[in-house]
């Protein structure tokens, strides 16, 4: 059974599977998950619980071990197992599938793998913990499905909120989920339980989200030109040096520019974001940025970062911030056509 995070309430109300598989990159959720899962497992009576954390000399043994032996204090026992990584080996593989096969009423296994990656999710030893029991995944919250478990946060802290609320805070935490937990918790604390007007969330936010140099090239290479107007907003008044700004720009304009030079020549720029090491996860969104983006249009937008280059050494005219708005606003609102100059 495939699961996401913001089904596993539901799932552990009607009752508990004997196996569960906690991974995905969201360190937030990955914990909540887990302690929602012994939470229920304490409740169902597993008063025991067993940690195993795998590394490298780990040995696969003490999983059957553990599994066989019987508890001292309770008559049902968590056992608790902490994958370093989602490459187990043989051993591991054959362990977890052996357990799989005839699990123990009496014990409950909880595997944690934040390093698993996608592809490892068709490995035959996690598609036999979900035969038997429960794959939680765990990936980061975004847009709709982020507000709605925002709304069940504030409504649990014991507010309700004003249509909109939730997505107001979604936006001012930018998906950074204990960011968010801290903010309902500073609700709790200033305010009594009850309405939550947006007026009255908008007094006491602080806008804790989480803007960085490559949260501008992110959002400019996905198109998303508010997002982008607000990082650069935000950069500006936390005193980020232009020089910075413009490294970032720069470098993710020589890379789509070599890349869109790539793929016109072979059909295919892996070999680009192999040199530039472009993070696996991102690689479809730059595709998808190259659909729409022109080489004569990154190629002007270069020639833009050298005039700001100068004009930050005081040796060209122009305001540096004003430009490097106009090279992120570009990259970000161009859209599949004939190239222009910028």
């Amino acid at each position: 059974m495939r699961l996401r995070f913001t089904q596993l309430p539901e799932h552990l109300a009607r009752g508990l599977s004997p196996v569960y598989l906690i991974c995905g990159d969201e360190p937030f959720q990955l914990g909540e998950a887990a302690r929602l899962i012994r939470t229920a497992a304490r409740t169902a009576g597993f008063d025991e619980r067993e940690v195993l954390d795998q590394d490298a000399q780990f040995d696969w043994g003490a999983l059957g071990a553990s599994a066989s032996a019987m508890s001292l204090f309770s008559q049902r026992k968590l056992i608790d197992l902490r994958l370093s990584s989602g490459k187990i080996g043989k051993d591991g593989s054959a362990a977890l599938r052996a357990y799989c096969t005839r699990p123990c009423p009496d014990n409950l296994l909880l595997v944690t793998a934040p390093g698993l990656e996608r592809k490892e999710l068709e490995t035959q030893w996690v598609k036999s913990l979900d035969a038997v029991g429960a794959v939680v995944q765990v990936w980061p919250l975004k847009g709709r499905e982020l507000a709605q478990w925002l709304g069940q946060r504030l409504t649990a802290a014991g507010f309700v909120p004003e249509p909109g609320a939730a997505e107001l805070l979604a936006e001012r935490v930018e998906g950074n989920l204990m960011a968010a937990v801290q903010e309902i918790e500073k609700l709790r604390l200033l305010r009594e339980p009850g309405p939550l007007p947006l007026e009255d969330l908008l007094g006491t936010l602080a806008d804790s989200a989480r803007f960085d140099l490559f949260a501008l090239t992110d959002a400019a290479v996905a198109g998303d030109r508010a997002r982008v107007h607000r990082v650069l907003t935000v950069l500006r008044a936390e005193g980020v040096a232009e020089t910075l700004v413009l490294w970032v720009l720069a470098r993710d304009l020589r890379m789509l520019a070599e890349a869109a030079g790539a793929k016109a020549r072979t059909g295919s720029p892996a070999a680009v974001f192999a040199g530039h090491r472009v993070p696996r996860p991102r690689q479809d969104g730059v595709e998808r940025a190259l659909a729409r983006l022109q080489p004569g249009l990154l190629r002007g937008l270069l020639q833009a970062c050298a005039r700001i280059d100068r004009a930050i050494k005081g040796l060209g005219p122009g305001d540096p911030w004003h430009g490097l708005e106009v090279i992120a606003d570009r990259l970000a609102g161009a859209v599949a056509g004939p190239s222009t100059r910028t």
